[in-house]
């Protein structure tokens, strides 16, 4: 889990995508002060009880969705917000933020 300082820059450049955009654990990783794509990724998944940060706008490098127990609902809600997704899967690039 990353240091406090970190989840916090983490979390407010989270809650900064906006709708129907999507970024990566790296993008995110390198707006930070330390923090790695892997680091990330575990920031998302111990968000606190009751957050409401954006967590389904984050991606891999891959643009795909990371195989995790939410990747469906991740799927549904970027749908919701417009997000397509190529045959493969794939977040179309123009879609990334920033």
């Amino acid at each position: 889990m990353p240091r406090p300082e970190l989840l916090e820059q983490i979390y407010t450049i989270v809650d900064q995508i906006p709708a129907g955009r999507v970024t990566t654990y790296g993008r995110i990783a390198a707006m930070t002060e330390g923090a790695t794509a892997r680091s990330v990724g575990s920031a998302m998944r111990h968000l606190p009880e009751g957050h409401t940060l954006p967590w389904h706008r984050v991606i891999a490098a891959t643009r795909k969705l990371a195989d995790h127990d939410s990747a469906q609902r991740q799927h549904e809600l970027l749908r919701a917000e417009g997000v397509t997704f190529d045959v493969s899967g794939k977040v179309p690039a123009h879609l990334l933020w920033p």
